[in-house]
């Protein structure tokens, strides 16, 4: 039984949310498929680029993402400060870049003359668009249709492309942040298809990294590091670059040398301020897809009632 999108996602509970999406074919979403000897790697330039060019239209910001041979995961943030910013115009003409619209608002478009009753009309459609715009429902739908569209065509057959609908999980704190966004980065090293964080293609982790070889502030279209939290504080993931940076590279260590819990000199001071043992950290990084909300049980309880739901079922983060 499916569970209505309305007890998932909530912006006023939290504006930051896990998704997942799976193949349902034998055949590959992305890479080589030893069974029909066929590559399908250049499916992920697809994905990757579809994805970050959603993200300049919507109003939703892409914290992490990583592109499997079977299934993607994104990490993303509802910028609804964004939304409320944009004129009617804006709005217009990020939604009919993806949609031809109604003769009425390509009227308004033109600007030509309209009646009082027709600028209402027109008004109404276009805040309809500006809700959708904020809509990971909507930005998880062009998305997939679009990848869908273009792999059935390549494939010549037709048929569901995507395992149903795609899982969301909601991030209540920053605990559950940054363990998702580990989780996702942090992919291919779990997979054995990479060595290290920089050689994992097609991750936000690797696009961050070579937007700081070549001294850009942060890598295009991804949402970015403002520091620590403290007021006024900057729209960003509230976490600095290089400590996240230090905390994916200890990560993927642990996992690659399969010394999960130790301690060691390299421990990143980022896991002190979150409140994270060494093992309550290696163990979020490796289950947080369980449940449909992460965070502790204090934000986990106060979500609940805001989004309509009486039982916990979710990964409790330690702490709080």
């Amino acid at each position: 039984m499916t569970t209505a999108r309305s007890s998932l996602i909530n912006v006023s509970v939290t504006p930051y949310y896990h998704c997942v999406s799976r193949c349902v074919r034998r055949s590959f979403l992305c890479g080589y498929d030893k069974h029909t000897d066929k590559n399908f790697e250049h499916r992920r330039e697809w994905i990757e680029k579809r994805l970050l060019m959603l993200a300049k239209i919507f109003c939703i910001d892409v914290c992490a993402y990583a592109i499997m041979s079977n299934h993607y995961h994104v990490v993303l943030h509802i910028n609804l400060e964004d939304a409320e910013s944009l004129s009617l115009e804006n709005v217009a003409e990020r939604w009919l870049s993806l949609h031809s619209g109604p003769v009425l608002v390509n009227r308004f478009m033109c600007g030509d003359k309209l009646s009082e009753a027709e600028n209402e009309r027109c008004e109404e459609i276009i805040q309809c668009w500006r809700e959708r715009l904020t809509s990971i429902s909507w930005f998880m739908r062009l998305l997939n249709q679009y990848i869908a569209s273009e792999a059935n065509k390549e494939d010549q057959c037709t048929g569901h492309f995507w395992e149903g609908r795609f899982k969301s999980q909601a991030l209540l704190d920053e605990k559950a942040l940054a363990a998702a966004m580990a989780y996702v980065d942090l992919n291919p090293v779990r997979a054995a298809i990479a060595e290290t964080p920089e050689q994992s293609a097609f991750t936000s982790v690797k696009a961050r990294i070579e937007a700081l070889r070549k001294e850009q502030h942060t890598a295009p279209c991804l949402f970015p590091f403002v520091g620590n939290p403290r007021e006024p504080m900057p729209s960003g993931i509230p976490f600095r670059l290089m400590d996240y940076l230090a905390l994916i590279d200890w990560t993927g260590r642990q996992f690659r040398d399969n010394k999960r819990g130790q301690i060691d000199s390299t421990l990143p001071p980022i896991l002190s301020r979150l409140g994270f043992e060494p093992s309550d950290w290696l163990k979020a990084c490796t289950q947080i897809e369980y449940g449909s909300l992460v965070g502790s049980d204090i934000a986990i309880k106060a979500a609940l009632p805001q989004l309509n739901r009486k039982r916990i079922s979710g990964l409790r983060m330690p702490g709080g």
